[in-house]
């Protein structure tokens, strides 16, 4: 039987077609010049930091990314930026009333799959993806179809960095990475280790948080360059170097000397978009939790949204 999690991760090409038509509309979107922050909790931090980098890839303007418990008291912006995808999680809605209140107030957004949620007061705009909601614990869908719908906001505004593909083109490689089979080292190494650069990074962080909810596996992430000061003495063989986006040089020799396999579809741009490579990272996630006799669908020790006692 196909895991819930399976099935709706399944769903994300058809998703980011439909947030990249949502952006056309949507209210509360950065808008270039704009001095923006963005910020979540786990998955969303994630994908706040690949926004973040993408961004000002684009030219369009500053933008930080902070998990919401860690954002910075008393620095300026023009607006916040929060992903929520329940609407429920405590650091959000504390942070949104707190910069509601605060002297210096920034216009606030919130992306969220839940419109029946405290966030929907708690922010000035409000975008409501729910067709991308989720039941399951672990987020796929919801995540990457919210930075979906960010990344389809800068294309309104202005070309993407150069070797950025549309978020059309992404969905396309993503019906791909969703069809495919997995790299055949993946599902059976002991430790995978996932490498981003720029935007990027933020989808390598979120690819080793996906493995560690699901399968509860050995898994690190770090900034492609910084791999070789440190990070590399992990890697040997029967165990996985995945990365995201563009290979540093010289990277595909060093992963060769300690005997690991390095996987690196989205390197080029004849390959798949990194968000689509993400789809793989998440399809293998769910293929090491079942080998392993997990129920992907109910990860140890975690519940959909964080809500902290009074």
């Amino acid at each position: 039987m196909t895991s819930l999690t399976a099935q709706e991760l399944a769903t994300q090409p058809d998703c980011w077609r439909r947030a990249a038509r949502a952006a056309a509309t949507a209210r509360g979107l950065p808008l270039p010049g704009e001095r923006v922050a963005i910020t979540g909790c786990g998955t969303s931090w994630f994908m706040a930091q690949a926004y973040a980098a993408l961004r000002e890839a684009a030219g369009q303007g500053e933008t930080d990314a902070y998990p919401a418990s860690e954002f910075p008291a008393g620095r300026s912006y023009d607006r916040v930026v929060a992903i929520t995808r329940s609407g429920t999680t405590t650091e959000v809605l504390e942070l949104l009333a707190a910069l509601r209140g605060g002297p210096a107030r920034p216009a606030t957004t919130a992306l969220t799959g839940d419109p029946k949620t405290p966030v929907m007061d708690a922010a000035d705009d409000v975008a409501v993806l729910d067709w991308a909601d989720e039941t399951s614990v672990v987020q796929t869908r919801f995540a990457t179809t919210a930075l979906a719908l960010l990344r389809a906001g800068l294309e309104a505004h202005g070309p993407l960095p150069q070797g950025v593909k549309s978020v059309a083109e992404a969905a396309a490689d993503a019906a791909a990475a969703v069809a495919e089979p997995l790299p055949e080292a993946a599902p059976g190494a002991e430790q995978w280790t996932f490498l981003g650069r720029g935007w990027t990074y933020g989808l390598a962080q979120e690819a080793g948080l996906k493995m560690r909810e699901a399968a509860g596996a050995w898994t690190e992430s770090y900034p492609a360059m910084e791999y070789r000061h440190g990070p590399i003495s992990i890697t040997g063989p029967g165990r996985v170097v995945w990365t995201f986006g563009p290979l540093p040089e010289g990277l595909a020799g060093d992963v060769a000397r300690t005997g690991g396999v390095l996987l690196a579809d989205s390197a080029t741009p004849d390959g798949l978009d990194p968000m689509a490579d993400l789809v793989r990272a998440q399809r293998l996630a769910v293929a090491v939790a079942e080998a392993r006799g997990y129920d992907p669908d109910r990860p140890r020790n975690l519940t959909r949204s964080v809500i902290l006692g009074g």
